[in-house]
């Protein structure tokens, strides 16, 4: 006999029952109206995309270590997206001359990194990615770190718990730069600075040293940022900090860069982030072609949902009517009970019809069971009095009404 096969999902990915999925949903249903009232649109692609698009314009360790890549039948090298910015900066790149720019775009989807699983991190996870192209530094640049600012506040977050902190890579360049560094050296110490959280003290000052005897942190003219910081603060943006050692990951960040950090010291952790990468479109015509300037950030589904249970914000499930399990008295009412169910429907109603022999009081347990709030049963009785007696499953409390009146009955706060 051979063993059973493992009910387990894969090592470090989620299976999502309809709670869980209707949580999920929940969550960036308030990321897409936020993004809704400033005027970004959704846009979407597939997961798989050649391994080159990765090779040429992400960072070495997420490229080496973290990719999904695989050979496909036509013996093409094939990669599940760890990140969104490359695919759309491939999509920008190619309709380049039929777009209204600039941008405001999102996408929301699942990302694939082969790390190792641990708190706020996973092999698969969900992410919003939020950009605004066409646009240089400066406004654009504003707008986007309100807009991190906003969809945290969405949830019913404060400024007291969270803290944006920002850097420019321009900048760090050119202090790399001032201390001697170039080509490699200037990749290798960037790589170290955004490890810098993650290490001891003692462990980045010897390992910095072995790459540039000057400190390029300390070479840093603050003074652009330092105004930038300012603003955001007239704009209504008050917990936003300049931080040298921001840096972020990616290889094609060219300009400002951010990261927004929880202040609980339960969750002490940066929740996302992002930047402004202005060569990156410009490369899918082999870096001769017109630059687009462009800047965003990413919104992944783990920490987020983190923050939120840090700082005990719920999050409600479901919108619209509550939903209606509808009960038959007997199998042979279930075709009027489900006429009954498609014109309470088409007033956007949310039916749930019985289709067994079960009693009605099985039925009833049934409902409760599955987390529905109202019950009825529709049988020969209701279909010749035009009512119907809606049990309150959470109270036991029953009201008499005529069908025309359920829809409304229905509806949060009737």
């Amino acid at each position: 006999m051979s063993e059973p096969l493992s009910t387990d999902p894969y090592k470090g990915v989620r299976d999502f029952y309809p709670a869980d999925w209707a949580m999920m949903e929940a969550l960036f249903a308030r990321v897409r109206e936020t993004l809704a009232t400033w005027g970004y649109e959704e846009y979407n692609a597939s997961p798989l995309e050649r391994a080159e698009l990765y090779e040429a314009k992400t960072s070495e360790e997420i490229v080496n270590e973290q990719t999904y890549t695989f050979t496909d039948r036509g013996d093409r090298k094939v990669t599940l997206r760890p990140e969104m910015t490359p695919t759309l900066a491939r999509m920008v790149a190619g309709k380049r001359r039929e777009l209204a720019l600039p941008l405001r775009w999102f996408s929301i989807g699942n990302r694939f990194r082969y790390e190792r699983p641990q708190k706020g991190r996973l092999r698969e996870f969900y992410q919003a990615d939020i950009d605004l192209i066409g646009l240089p530094e400066g406004e654009a640049d504003i707008e986007i770190i309100r807009l991190a600012s906003e969809i945290l506040k969405a949830f019913g977050a404060t400024e007291k718990d969270f803290i944006i902190r920002m850097n420019s890579r321009a900048l760090l360049n050119a202090a790399c730069a001032a201390a001697g560094l170039k080509g490699e050296a200037v990749r290798r110490y960037l790589r170290l600075l955004d490890k810098k959280s993650k290490m001891r003290p003692e462990k980045f000052k010897l390992v910095s040293e072995s790459i540039s005897k000057k400190d390029p942190l300390s070479l840093i003219d603050s003074t652009s940022m330092e105004e930038l910081a300012k603003t955001l603060k007239k704009r209504g943006v008050e917990n936003v900090v300049f931080d040298p050692g921001i840096t972020r990951g990616f290889d094609y960040y060219t300009g400002m860069v951010f990261e927004v950090f929880d202040t609980n010291p339960a969750n002490p952790r940066a929740l996302f982030g992002g930047g402004r990468y202005d060569n990156l479109i410009s490369l899918f015509s082999g870096g001769g072609g017109e630059a687009v300037p462009a800047v965003g950030f990413a919104l992944g589904d783990v920490t987020l949902g983190d923050f939120l249970e840090t700082h005990s914000l719920t999050l409600k499930t479901g919108s619209g009517t509550s939903q209606l399990y509808l009960g038959t008295p007997s199998p042979s009412d279930i075709p009027s009970a489900q006429a009954f169910a498609d014109t309470l429907r088409a007033q956007d109603c949310r039916v749930f019809v019985n289709l067994t022999d079960r009693a009605l009081g099985d039925q009833i347990k049934d409902a409760v069971k599955r987390g529905i709030p109202f019950f009825a049963a529709y049988g020969a009785d209701e279909v010749k009095n035009e009512t119907v007696r809606l049990k309150i499953l959470a109270t036991s409390e029953e009201v008499v009404l005529p069908i025309s009146d359920l829809p409304k009955r229905l509806r949060p706060g009737a």
